[in-house]
């Protein structure tokens, strides 16, 4: 029997998603019951629901209604239906096991249980898709089968897992000297400062503000010396200006997305008035690729792309229209319905379906409406960076990660969760997102900790780094205008040395389970129900994950809380980590237990027969690579451990010569 069954409906958009050649089957689809405008699937009490990759709510993703549409959605409220990805992948467990994937790249509902407890309904705006069916022995076997099909993750650069400060508001070099010499000098480790819109001219992409930055190369080889990557962002939106040659060439071109006359599509974001690049167009893609080539070649090694579900504050018609009603309601007296109507005008300005609606695509030779395509175009706005970089950088890993997605982009970059805020329930968001993003081939990824909007907290942040340590991306980002939450600002400044020179110190154990969960299509993060089928115990467990073979993580996410309860599935060590010197073990049986964890530690828990290489750390990646190997474990005999070293930049990943073996005996 086939593992993997594909069925077609209609005439399917190719989205690229699939890399495997895999034939069409005739007849009905397995467990998919087709009505006039939805699948539908009957539910049991006990079935469980996995994936959708970036959604709010829990692991299991029963009971609430998702929309697979991209969107710029800051607010990730359990009221919110869908983010900034589209990820069309779940995993039904119970009285039968199979995986769903559904490439269609416009809107999709996924009614997961919401409308009635005992069903899934999924209905896509038409009948123009691909329905991939795949079954296996276990949930992991199904994912690695879905994982296989879709190809490998990104493997960003070595020195992409080192600490990263961002903030929106480091206006100027000066900024950025500051922020590297209040980490250096209270010797917190720190590899990566980001670079917000701040840096360009009057956010123009591919441009640098001479003003702030007037010797931006020199600055970039000074940041160098400090073992400092800049990381700046890039936006989907092109400024409409005269003179701006990435502007006029994409003019000249005919690279930009269009009205359905011709015309070029005016939208606005951070610059105002702006056009999008055409991402489904090959040309345009190459095209835009290229842009990058003038930040690399001034000593650039990673981007992030940003705003590129598209996000639009507002477009030209639309804001026209919306202008003279608001005139006809000049009105100082307004009740309370022409209040709520003033209100819903303005809002409904950004990110409007009609404007959507009206733009086109050349989807090399063939008009395809945006809203037949949405959720293909940022995947291919960074699809567009990773093609160029294989070009303009063939022999080096180049940084890219992105906030909009779709399945299939996770070869060429991986992905921050967005706009989160400084809220303790996205701290658990954030680790319940995490084995979500990997079954759908998304490993390098991570939320802002700390929390992007709002004033945080220092303990929040504390809590939020302990997790962080873990995540491929650990990113401390904040918006302007918000409390500054860079680690040296807050009181205990020697704890958040020491859970981040943990990050470090661990960082042989977290860099070979990444590199073997990539190259072998494999899950990094691993809910307790996966890994132990056959516990019933562990599939209520959504606040525990498994990280690679030898860990399990379970962090503290509320407030004022000084441990909390953990269940163990099995005999398990415990460790407690105040700092890479002052680490304390302890073996704990199978069960339930309450755990005391205190602010300034990082608590994790190996495995039986299991070991966890680590290193003292450093203050950068560079010199905690120099350091001597040791390891921890949890071994009553004797036991093996594969670790992958390589030199971080170059891409020769099939290497045998990068796997050593190192083994200990009780």
């Amino acid at each position: 029997m086939n593992k993997i069954r594909k069925y077609r409906i209609g005439n399917p958009i190719q989205t690229d998603a699939v890399v495997e050649k895999i034939a069409i089957q005739k007849g009905k689809i397995p467990y998919l019951k087709k009505e006039e405008k939805s699948f539908v699937y009957q539910l049991n009490a006990e079935d469980r629901i996995y994936g959708l990759g970036e959604n709010v709510r829990g692991i299991n993703k029963r009971g609430w209604i998702y929309e697979s549409n991209c969107a710029d959605q800051p607010n990730h409220t359990e009221t919110q239906h869908s983010l900034y990805g589209a990820h069309n992948f779940f995993v039904v467990e119970g009285k039968e096991r199979f995986g769903v994937f559904i490439d269609y790249p416009g809107k999709l509902v996924l009614d997961m249980g919401y409308t009635r407890m005992d069903e899934i309904r999924i209905t896509p705006e038409d009948w123009n898709l691909d329905v991939y069916i795949i079954e296996g022995k276990e949930i992991l076997d199904i994912i690695k089968e879905f994982r296989t099909m879709i190809g490998r993750s990104y493997i960003p650069p070595k020195w992409a897992f080192g600490y990263t400060q961002s903030r929106w508001g480091y206006q100027s070099e000066e900024d950025i000297r500051n922020v590297v010499k209040g980490y250096r000098e209270n010797g917190i480790p720190l590899d990566n400062v980001c670079m917000d819109i701040d840096y360009m001219e009057r956010f123009k992409d591919f441009t640098i503000n001479q003003e702030t930055f007037p010797k931006f190369p020199e600055f970039v080889k000074e940041m160098e010396k400090e073992h400092i990557h800049l990381v700046p962002i890039i936006d989907a939106g092109v400024k409409i200006e005269e003179g701006y040659e990435t502007y006029e060439e994409g003019v000249e071109k005919g690279y930009f997305c269009k009205e359905k006359d011709g015309s070029n599509f005016v939208g606005a974001v951070w610059p105002g008035r702006v056009h999008f690049p055409d991402f489904l167009n090959s040309n345009a893609r190459k095209w835009f690729g290229h842009q990058y080539k003038i930040l690399l070649d001034q000593g650039i090694e990673g981007f992030w792309n940003d705003m590129n579900e598209p996000a639009i504050f507002y477009s030209d018609k639309n804001l026209d229209a919306v202008m003279k009603k608001i005139k006809k309601m000049d009105n100082r007296d307004m009740d309370m319905w022409e209040v709520f109507g003033f209100r819903d005008l303005v809002n409904g300005l950004a990110n409007n379906p009609e404007d959507y609606a009206s733009i086109y695509h050349n989807m090399d030779g063939k008009k395809v409406c945006h809203d037949k395509v949405h959720n293909l175009y940022g995947y291919n706005m960074t699809r567009a960076a990773g093609e160029a970089f294989e070009e303009l950088e063939p022999e080096k890993r180049v940084l890219i990660y992105s906030r909009a997605s779709y399945i299939g982009m996770h070869r060429y970059g991986g992905t921050w969760m967005g706009d989160n805020q400084s809220w303790w329930s996205h701290l658990l968001m954030n680790l319940q997102m995490l084995p979500s993003m990997n079954m759908c081939g998304f490993l390098y990824t991570g939320a802002d900790l700390g929390g992007f909007g709002a004033d945080t907290t220092e303990d929040l942040v504390l809590r939020w780094m302990a997790l962080g340590v873990f995540t491929p991306l650990m990113r401390n980002h904040a918006a302007i205008g918000t409390r500054e939450q860079e680690a040296y600002q807050f009181i205990h400044k020697e704890a958040f040395k020491n859970i981040i020179g943990i990050r470090y110190g661990l960082m042989p154990y977290l860099y070979s389970e990444y590199m073997k969960a990539a190259l072998r299509n494999e899950m990094l993060f691993t809910p307790l129900a996966f890994a132990y089928p056959k516990d019933e115990q562990a599939a209520k467990v959504e606040d525990q994950l498994l990280l690679g073979e030898s860990i399990m993580i379970a962090p503290v996410y509320t407030q004022n809380a000084e441990g909390r309860y953990v269940y163990l599935p099995e005999k398990m060590k415990l460790v407690r980590m105040k700092s890479m010197t002052d680490i304390k073990t302890e073996v704990l049986e199978k069960g339930h237990y309450y755990v005391d964890i205190a602010l300034d530690e990082v608590v994790f828990f190996i495995r039986p027969e299991k070991i966890v290489p680590y290193t003292v750390g450093g203050q950068y990646m560079e010199e905690a690579e120099k350091q001597e190997l040791k390891t921890l474990d949890f071994v009553t005999k004797t036991a093996e451990y594969e670790l992958y070293e390589d030199d971080g930049y170059e891409k020769d990943y099939e290497n045998p010569k990068h796997y050593r073996t190192i083994k200990v005996e009780a």
